[in-house]
C-alpha cells in the first residue's frame, strides 16, 4: 500500500506505507501533480477530491465540503472556479464518492445526483483534556486575559471573525485570536491576536477560553469545533453543516447569523456559570463518540460495497 503525499508530510506517514512524495507546491500546481496517475493500483483513494488524468483500478474521492459551490463568495474567483471544475470531475469520475457529513451527502445529492457514501471525521489525538497545570502554564506564557473567548483559526471571509469581535465587545469581554493571519490587516482591531500557536498548546488554550466560539457561515463537517469539544471547552458556534448533528447538548448552538443572536447565546455560557461547567464537562464524551478507528472501518466498507476485495 502507498501513499502519494507532498514531501514536506512524508514524516506523518505510517512505517507501513511506503511512499510517493510529490513537491511541495499549492494551487494550480498542485492540482496539476494531482492528474498524474499512479501505475499499478488496483484503488486510488483521493482524500481531497483530486483524481488523476485515466487512473487504473477503483477510484474513490472524499469530498469535505461543497463551499465553492455554496458560498463562492468566500473564495477568489480564480480559486472558486478551478476548485468546481475539480470537484465537478471528481463527482463525474470516481467510481465511490464518500462525504465527511449526512450534510455533505446531501449537498453532493442535490448538485449530481449521486450517493455518497458518510464517514465522519474525528479529533485529532491531540485533542484531549489537559490537566490544571498545563492550562495554567499555557495561560501565563502566552499572557492571557483571566476571561476571554477563543476563536482558532485562519481569517477568511466563510469564518465571520468580525461578527464574534463584535459581540464580545457588547459583551467587554476580551476576544482572543489564534491561527494564521490573526495578527495580521483582517483581524478585527479589538482581538487580541496570538498568531501561530504550537498544536501541543492548543488543548489547554481552549480549555483555558471562558468560552470558544465559530461563527461559521458554512462547515461541510465542523471539525475545528469538535475537537475544541474534546479538550473540554465551552463551544459556541453557528448550527451549520454537521454541528448540529454531533452537537447534542454539548455545545450552545447559534441558528441566526447576527450579532443580537450571537451576544445572546455567548452571555448565557459566560455568565451563567452552571452552564458553562456543564458543556466543559459533556463535550469530550460526545466528541469521543468519533474516532478515526471507526472512519477507517466505515472507509473500507465503502470499498467493499464498490466491490473491492479488502
Amino acid at each position: 500500500m502507498s501513499a502519494s503525499i507532498q514531501s514536506d508530510a512524508v514524516s506523518e506517514i505510517p512505517a507501513s506505507l511506503s511512499v510517493i512524495p510529490r513537491p511541495v507546491v499549492a494551487g494550480a500546481r498542485r492540482a496539476a501533480w494531482a492528474m498524474v496517475p499512479i501505475r499499478g493500483s488496483a484503488l486510488y483513494h483521493s482524500l481531497d477530491v483530486d483524481l488523476p488524468i485515466r487512473q487504473a483500478g477503483l477510484t474513490v474521492s472524499t469530498f469535505h465540503d461543497m463551499a465553492v459551490f455554496d458560498v463562492p463568495w468566500a473564495f477568489s474567483k480564480f480559486r472558486a472556479a478551478g476548485e468546481r471544475q475539480l470537484l465537478s470531475m471528481a463527482l463525474r469520475k470516481a467510481d465511490v464518492l464518500i462525504a465527511v457529513s449526512d450534510f455533505t451527502a446531501e449537498r453532493i445529492k442535490s448538485l449530481s445526483g449521486r450517493e455518497a457514501i458518510v464517514t465522519p471525521l474525528a479529533p485529532a489525538p491531540w485533542a484531549t483534556v489537559p490537566t490544571p497545570t498545563e492550562v495554567a502554564e499555557v495561560r501565563h506564557r502566552l499572557s492571557l486575559p483571566e476571561r476571554f473567548v477563543l476563536q482558532v483559526g485562519t481569517i477568511e471571509p466563510r469564518k465571520d471573525v468580525a461578527l464574534v469581535a463584535n459581540a464580545c465587545s457588547e459583551l467587554s469581554i476580551p476576544f482572543v485570536l489564534a491561527g494564521s493571519g490573526s495578527r495580521g490587516p483582517d483581524a478585527p482591531s479589538s482581538a487580541i491576536g496570538l498568531g501561530y500557536v504550537a498544536t501541543e498548546d492548543l488543548p489547554a488554550l481552549y480549555s483555558a477560553a471562558t468560552a470558544v466560539a465559530y461563527a461559521s457561515h458554512y462547515e461541510g463537517f465542523g471539525l475545528p469545533p469538535l475537537e475544541a469539544m474534546a479538550c473540554g471547552s465551552a463551544v459556541v458556534a453557528s448550527a451549520v453543516g454537521a454541528l448540529p448533528d454531533f452537537a447534542d447538548d454539548a455545545a450552545a448552538l447559534v441558528h441566526t447569523h447576527d450579532k443580537d443572536s450571537w451576544v445572546r447565546a455567548l452571555r448565557s455560557v459566560i455568565n451563567d456559570s452552571e452552564y458553562n461547567a456543564a458543556l466543559r464537562t459533556s463535550a469530550p464524551r460526545v466528541a469521543s463518540r468519533f474516532t478515526w478507528a471507526q472512519t477507517a472501518e466505515l472507509t473500507v466498507e465503502a470499498y467493499r460495497t464498490a466491490g473491492l476485495d479488502v
